[in-house]
């Protein structure tokens, strides 16, 4: 099952719902791919399927500095998982894949 595509995030975090726009691309079996929210746009780091989990890393700096790691389970067009940011509470993440490249959110 492919990954690849433009995903429209929804992270439930302890300070509220951030929204974030995550563009993954897959060539020759390697996984890349860059999140867009909060005015930044960020690569992603260790980005790895394994069946329907899909891992990454991110470094983003708004609205604060935070090191995340997203676990979630991939099925068709929807995931659903976490992000972890250090000793914070992990926070609820949901998505989408959109159609047609579509990235606004």
């Amino acid at each position: 099952m492919s990954v690849a595509g433009i995903w429209h995030l929804s992270v439930s975090t302890p300070i509220g719902r951030i929204k974030a726009v995550v563009d993954l691309h897959e060539r020759d079996g390697l996984l890349t791919g860059v999140a867009h929210g909060a005015g930044e746009d960020v690569p992603l780091h260790d980005v790895t399927l394994d069946g329907d989990r899909l891992t990454w890393k991110q470094a983003v700096t708004q609205p604060l500095r935070l090191n995340l790691a997203f676990d979630v389970t991939v099925d068709g067009d929807t995931l659903r998982g976490t992000s972890r940011a250090g000793r914070l509470p992990s926070s609820t993440v949901t998505g989408e894949r959109r159609p047609d490249g579509e990235r606004s959110a």
